[in-house]
């Protein structure tokens, strides 16, 4: 059983940066550049990241909310032949990280942990799976989610058209109606994680 050290969300501060539209103005508009990008690279990759913090020696953890509706995590798909690990760090550093790229590596870095899980996506459909279905030689997109190991402390800097919120994992659990299969599986993926729960307060 993987060991991890979780850290109080208050030892975290959240700042603000420019908005980061979404690339495509709907679902049916994504789904179609994504066959666009198939046709050209073929499988798309993407990575996204589980960031866990604690509140009361309970595991929450932080998602993006766009638009007061939907929830997502950090991530992103990668350039054609990225590694995984550090796109998912670049990303990472994209959505929350200072403005001013230079100041990345001046801030405490994430660690990219283990990966919990790989869903994907058949058809050019919004539908992903955590299996390839029978039958399917091309799935057309693979994305995998990894456990990022949090420093103490840290300054996250969240886009102005978003929310970062930091949901338990008893409000994920069993809870597909609200978050999707994805985000709702997140509880039993953490499952195999022995957590220490550090209260140690860094007076953020």
């Amino acid at each position: 059983m993987p060991d991890a050290t979780l850290y109080p969300l208050e030892n975290y501060t959240f700042g603000t940066k420019d908005a980061q539209p979404e690339e495509d103005p709907s679902v049916a508009a994504r789904l179609r550049r994504l066959e666009s990008d198939f046709a050209e690279h073929g499988l798309r990759r993407s990575v996204e990241a589980v960031l866990v913090v604690h509140q009361h020696n309970h595991p929450h953890v932080l998602m993006l909310q766009i638009a007061n509706a939907f929830f997502k995590l950090p991530g992103h798909y990668l350039k054609p032949g990225t590694d995984e690990k550090e796109g998912l760090l670049e990303i990472l550093n994209q959505r929350l990280g200072p403005e001013d790229q230079n100041d990345w590596n001046k801030e405490q870095d994430w660690v990219v942990g283990d990966s919990l899980s790989v869903w994907w996506r058949p058809h050019f459909e919004s539908y992903m799976y955590p299996y390839i279905p029978a039958h399917i030689e091309e799935p057309k997109e693979k994305k995998t989610l990894y456990f990022i190991h949090l420093p103490p402390e840290k300054e996250l800097y969240v886009p102005k058209n978003m929310k970062l919120l930091a949901v338990p994992l008893f409000e994920l659990y069993d809870n597909s109606a609200r978050y999707g299969a994805q985000l709702s599986t997140i509880a039993h993926l953490l499952s195999r994680y022995s957590f220490t729960f550090d209260n140690t307060s860094t007076g953020n």
